[in-house]
C-alpha cells in the first residue's frame, strides 16, 4: 500500500467521483483507476461502489477512510517537521473556521508568532465538521471553533465570549422589525435564547448559518441582524451600521481545542490567551 493510493482514495471520497479526483490531483483518470485497483488489491477488499451517479463507500471503505486520513496527516506532519527551517524547533498546525479568522483567528496567529518565534505556523481553514476531523486525526494541533467536540486525549480552553448585538442599516429600526429581519443560526444555545426573547415574533424570511455572509447581505440589501460585535468592528465596510440600543444582547462562546499533550508541552498557551 502506498501513500499516493491512499491520497487518491480520499480524493475520490471527498470529490464524489474519479473524474473530479483526477482533476484535483492533476493526474489522468486512468491513473486514478490504477491506484484505486492497486489499493483494493493490497487490501483484498472493495472500498468503493462505482456507479453512474458517483461513488459510495463500502463497509471496508468506511473503515479505511479514517485510517487513510490519519496516515496522510501524519505523513504531511513528518514532511513539515523534517524540513524545519533554521531557528525553528517545532510546527504548530492551527485550524480555524473562515468565520472566526478575522475576529479571533488572526489575533491568535499573531500572538503565537510574537510570543513563540521558534515555532513555525501552518494555518488550515475549514468548516467545523472538517476541523473536527482534522483534529481527530492529528492533522491540526490547535482548533479555534464555536462548537468544540472534545475526545479522549483532548482538552477545551474557553476563550472570552463574543457579544451578539442587533445591527441595522437604519438608526430608527425597531427591535421587532418584521420582514427585513435576518436570522443567523449560531447554534442550539442561541436558538433557545433567541426564542425566549422573541417568542412573539414570527419566523424570519431570510436565514444564514454564517455571520459574515449575513453581514454582506445586510450591507447589500439592508435590514437588521444579530452579529458579533468583534466582527462588525473588524469590517471596515460596516462602519455605517447602527447598533440598536434597546435590543437584547446574547453571548456567543469561542473555544480553543487542543490535544492534552499540547497543553502540557505548550504551557504558555493558556497564559497567552488569558492575557491576549
Amino acid at each position: 500500500m502506498n501513500l499516493a493510493a491512499l491520497q487518491t482514495f480520499v480524493a475520490i471520497v471527498e470529490t464524489g467521483s474519479l473524474v473530479r479526483a483526477s482533476e484535483r490531483l492533476h493526474v489522468t483518470q486512468s491513473t486514478v483507476t490504477m491506484r484505486l485497483k492497486a489499493l483494493e488489491a493490497d487490501l483484498g477488499q472493495t472500498v468503493l461502489n462505482r456507479q453512474k451517479s458517483g461513488v459510495t463507500l463500502t463497509p471496508a471503505g468506511t473503515k479505511l477512510l479514517n485510517y487513510a486520513q490519519i496516515m496522510i496527516g501524519l505523513w504531511r506532519q513528518a514532511k513539515l517537521e523534517a524540513g524545519l527551517p533554521t531557528g525553528v524547533n517545532m510546527i504548530c498546525n492551527f485550524g480555524c473556521t473562515p468565520e472566526l479568522w478575522p475576529i479571533g483567528g488572526k489575533r491568535i496567529f499573531d500572538m503565537i508568532r510574537a510570543r513563540q518565534p521558534d515555532i513555525a505556523l501552518s494555518v488550515y481553514h475549514g468548516s467545523p465538521e472538517v476541523l473536527d476531523r482534522w483534529t481527530a486525526t492529528g492533522q491540526i494541533d490547535l482548533c479555534l471553533t464555536r462548537d468544540p467536540v472534545a475526545r479522549k486525549g483532548q482538552t477545551v480552553l474557553p476563550l472570552p465570549a463574543d457579544e451578539l448585538a442587533l445591527y441595522s442599516d437604519r438608526p430608527d429600526t425597531p427591535v421587532r422589525s418584521g420582514s427585513n429581519y435576518i436570522f443567523v443560526d449560531y447554534g442550539e444555545d442561541f436558538r433557545r435564547s433567541h426564542g425566549e426573547e422573541y417568542h412573539d415574533a414570527g419566523t424570519a424570511r431570510t436565514t444564514f448559518n454564517a455571520a459574515s455572509a449575513a453581514l454582506d447581505y445586510l450591507l447589500e440589501v439592508g435590514g437588521s441582524v444579530y452579529l458579533p460585535r468583534s466582527l462588525v468592528a473588524a469590517r471596515t465596510d460596516a462602519t455605517g451600521l447602527y447598533e440598536i440600543a434597546d435590543a437584547p444582547l446574547f453571548s456567543l462562546g469561542t473555544y480553543l481545542l487542543m490535544p492534552e499533550a499540547a497543553k502540557s508541552t505548550w504551557d504558555w498557551i493558556a497564559e497567552a490567551f488569558a492575557q491576549g
